[in-house]
């Protein structure tokens, strides 16, 4: 796929998906009301840390979706996917970032707002999310790629950011 379609389509997918499962849901859930279930003392910090990872969350997540375009010349949707296996940027810590920040800034959502609803939203969401990831992707990005989806899972965790980059 050429660059300029699929930064288009991301784009669309962007505000579609992360859009809806990251910012639409958790306000249906949460109404983005300020809670302060422990004192003052505790919250500031507390929403501090949330609004680091809502911020962080993302900035991963754009700039995630800038690779596939960049580096893979495709998209993140599953039905317009990247021509070459992207490993660079952000992908050279973590499998998933999108997924991870994704779960971090809803994450940050339920520490900003003091709403525990949005933990059970991201635990509830990561079943499907890890079953695709497991039963869908990793078998079509192994068919794929083969032997260079491999050596690039066995180095980079899926879930859990490693601190070294990554070199293939």
């Amino acid at each position: 796929m050429r660059r300029t379609p699929a930064a288009v389509v991301s784009a669309v997918f962007f505000a579609v998906a992360p859009g809806t499962v990251a910012v639409l849901i958790p306000y249906w859930i949460s109404g983005w009301r300020l809670r302060d279930p422990f004192p003052d003392l505790v919250m500031i910090p507390f929403k501090a840390l949330g609004a680091v990872l809502v911020l962080g969350g993302l900035a991963v997540l754009v700039h995630a979706f800038v690779r596939f375009v960049v580096e893979g010349l495709g998209t993140p949707l599953p039905t317009a996917p990247p021509d070459r296996l992207v490993v660079g940027g952000l992908y050279r810590h973590v499998r998933n970032p999108m997924y991870v920040a994704i779960f971090a800034a809803v994450i940050g959502q339920a520490m900003i707002f003091g709403d525990p609803w949005l933990l059970v939203y991201v635990a509830v969401m990561a079943i499907p999310v890890y079953a695709f990831v497991r039963w869908y992707e990793e078998p079509h990005l192994r068919a794929k790629f083969g032997a260079d989806y491999d050596d690039y899972r066995t180095h980079v965790p899926g879930w859990w950011p490693r601190l070294s980059s990554y070199h293939p």
